[in-house]
């Protein structure tokens, strides 16, 4: 949290409103938002909600959702704000790549993960004009899985305009066991189901199978360990998913 928030406040573009939403979290959290210069607020727990509530308080033209274990590029703001005022975008796409410093499996998702660096649309929309965030009814709070795409839709078909800006963020809240990335997928598949329901286009979305992937082949036979690892990370992902779709498909239709 704490390096997350000093990068924000190390932003070249001055003129930043940040919030940080709690929703009942038992680490230190509000011990060190008073070290930086944030709106400390506190609402129901989930994430969706806590986004929900912060985007509704926030005083400003743009919403940026900042992950707290996302560090920003010092310009990352200033490029965000060009590309809305400059070229009247009103959703820009940023690309947070995973920090393979983290774990073996940070390096597998830093590998997936450049593959989509030139094409992040939908991936990456998480700069927004309130306007455009709010038309849409904000971030739809029963999704987990999908949440990222399900957002970029909505505003697709409200005929926002979406742009990318080459300024990056680091991820550094990366998985560093196995263990790790199935009881979160676990969870969020359970909502997959709300999702797919949703969007036409959503299960061409969510397949592993990705266009990117395949074109970018030679990336995974000059590094025959990572596209190993990358198999094994692909089949724990979508295997946990799937168990929590289907566990959560039970238990709405129970028989």
């Amino acid at each position: 949290m704490s390096r997350c928030l000093l990068a924000i406040a190390n932003q070249t573009y001055e003129n930043i409103e940040t919030i940080v939403v709690d929703g009942g979290s038992t680490d230190d959290t509000m011990n060190i938002c008073k070290q930086f210069d944030v709106n400390f607020l506190l609402t129901a727990k989930g994430r969706t909600a806590q986004t929900n509530y912060g985007i509704t308080n926030a005083r400003g033209t743009y919403i940026y959702r900042v992950d707290s274990d996302v560090l920003l590029a010092s310009d990352n703001v200033s490029e965000c704000v060009k590309k809305c005022e400059d070229e009247k975008y009103d959703v820009v796409c940023v690309y947070w790549g995973p920090d393979p410093t983290v774990s073996f499996w940070a390096k597998v998702r830093e590998l997936e993960w450049s593959c989509y660096k030139d094409t992040l649309f939908p991936r990456g929309a998480r700069f927004f004009r309130k306007t455009a965030i709010i038309s849409i009814g904000l971030f739809n709070p029963n999704l987990t899985f999908g949440e990222d795409y399900d957002v970029y839709n909505r505003l697709v078909r409200h005929d926002f305009k979406v742009g990318t800006i080459q300024s990056e963020g680091l991820h550094i809240g990366e998985p560093r066991s196995l263990n790790e990335v199935i009881a979160e997928q676990f969870v969020y598949g359970k909502t997959l189901h709300a999702f797919l329901r949703e969007h036409d286009e959503g299960l061409t979305q969510v397949s592993p199978i990705k266009k990117e992937l395949l074109k970018n082949w030679k990336k995974f036979v000059r590094r025959p360990a990572l596209a190993l690892g990358f198999v094994i990370y692909e089949t724990a992902y979508y295997g946990a998913a799937l168990l929590g779709y289907i566990v959560s498909a039970v238990s709405i239709n129970p028989k």
